[in-house]
């Protein structure tokens, strides 16, 4: 096991000395391009966010500029090498922020939200920028109409996004839509909806910041790179509130998220840890709204849809003609290219968690319409291996469907295993161990009858 440290720097004049312990590997995140750009996408999303008449403030950037710390530690630091339990890292950043003081009073929230999402053990520092970069963001010239977007959600490429965008454009809102590059597939999707989504609503003032964001592979000498990226959440929330700080007044950065896969209660036991995501957990919500109280930045984060299922999200989109064309280009799959060594192409596993949740919605809210999404898999073709991936996933789902058939009772306790619920208030908790209950039944309505065998 090895301890990080990612020291964030401002080209090559930055020498400002950073004490480094004896049992820590550093490494140089280099913030500066050879062209004096700020690297890493965060100088052309400062570029395409300003050209859409929106100016963030350097808080907004620094909070960006965190993110990259984070994403780089997070894709760049494998765990099975850099770890004891093959899982638990132990990362110390060093940023480079406009306001250190201001920043440095959050270093231990940040590492609280940090350690609850990715299950590692962070230490957050902050250091001054070097002279010539205190300011970066331009001001906004007195005379530019203020722009035109009076609501902000997250753009991911799946469905639960596309429904969030279609709501919001149906009821005469103008999105900014915020959307982070990631791996081909997803990415191809966001593109792929967002146009058909401007071609449906002809004229209107809505648009889309997209920030690509990668690191060099040997990035950390001597370390391969970490394919769980638990992190990445990370930098979507803080490059929707890097764009939401330059908005007139208060903003609402929407996460649409099903409220089911947002509390990503453990199927089985084994699930506690590396495969229970908490991208969208109501305590990893409210961490970041306690995060920006602390800054000042006078937004919030919220799940619009908190209270409902995928299912319920599908049968209640403002626009279902609409959805049903955009639903084969949306991508809900894990992995969509794990297909590519059986020859096939980018599409929907159809066994994995967020497949089977999105088939489950489909068949629940589409009110009999097939689902038009291809897979790779018939969950109903053959017996089910549980020594397989995809036996193992079905099996899964069928153990916690059986558990809470057995008991009802245990959704109210069951709902609190991913993470604390200690800010929503009984009624809210009792809303949520009914939003899992309903989850599950959709889920069981698809799996019924499928056979799994077990190992």
């Amino acid at each position: 096991m090895k301890r990080h440290v990612m020291i964030g720097r401002f080209g090559l004049t930055d020498r400002a000395p950073i004490p480094i312990a004896a049992d820590e590997m550093a490494t140089r995140l280099e913030l500066i391009t050879s062209g004096n750009q700020l690297g890493y996408g965060i100088g052309h999303a400062l570029v395409d966010l300003t050209r859409l008449g929106v100016f963030p403030t350097e808080l907004g950037l620094d909070l960006l500029i965190l993110a990259a710390h984070v994403h780089a530690s997070d894709t760049r630091i494998s765990r099975k090498t850099e770890s004891q339990d093959s899982w638990t890292r132990e990362i110390r950043l060093v940023v480079p922020v406009s306001d250190p003081l201001l920043w440095s009073a959050s270093a231990q929230m940040i590492a609280r939200l940090l350690n609850f999402l990715t299950g590692d053990r962070w230490v957050i520092g902050f250091r001054a920028r070097p002279r010539g970069f205190k300011t970066i963001v331009a001001r906004k010239p007195r005379r530019l109409v203020a722009a035109p977007f009076n609501s902000l959600s997250l753009f991911s490429g799946g469905l639960d996004s596309l429904i969030g965008a279609i709501d919001l454009l149906e009821n005469g809102k103008e999105p900014l839509l915020v959307s982070h590059a990631g791996e081909g597939a997803g990415s191809q999707s966001q593109a792929n909806l967002y146009d058909s989504l401007k071609k449906y609503y002809r004229g209107r003032s809505f648009n889309r910041l997209r920030l690509f964001m990668s690191f060099p592979k040997k990035l950390v000498r001597g370390v391969t790179r970490e394919e769980t990226t638990r992190g990445r959440s990370f930098l979507f929330f803080a490059l929707g509130i890097f764009a939401g700080s330059g908005l007139e007044g208060t903003f609402t950065l929407r996460v649409p998220e099903n409220g089911f896969i947002a509390l990503n209660v453990p199927l089985d036991p084994l699930r506690l840890g590396a495969l229970s995501t908490r991208t969208s957990h109501p305590f990893y919500i409210a961490r970041w709204n306690e995060l920006l109280r602390v800054l000042g930045i006078i937004g919030r984060v919220e799940n619009p849809y908190w209270d409902k299922t995928k299912g319920e999200m599908v049968a209640g989109c403002a626009n279902s003609a609409l959805l049903g064309r955009l639903i084969p280009a949306s991508m809900s799959c894990s992995s969509p290219t794990k297909g590519r060594w059986q020859g096939r192409g980018i599409e929907h596993c159809g066994y994995c968690v967020p497949c089977l949740i999105r088939r489950a919605s489909l068949y629940a809210g589409l009110g009999g319409v097939p689902d038009p999404t291809p897979y790779s898999m018939d969950l109903g073709a053959h017996v089910l291996d549980t020594r397989r991936a995809e036996g193992q996933e079905v099996r899964s789902f069928q153990f916690a469907i059986e558990r809470l058939r057995a008991k009802p009772s245990l959704a109210r306790i069951l709902i609190h295993k991913a993470g604390p619920l200690s800010d929503e208030s009984p009624i809210h908790q009792k809303m949520l161990a009914e939003v899992y209950r309903r989850g599950l039944a959709e889920v069981a309505a698809l799996v019924a009858g499928v056979r799994t065998r077990p190992s």
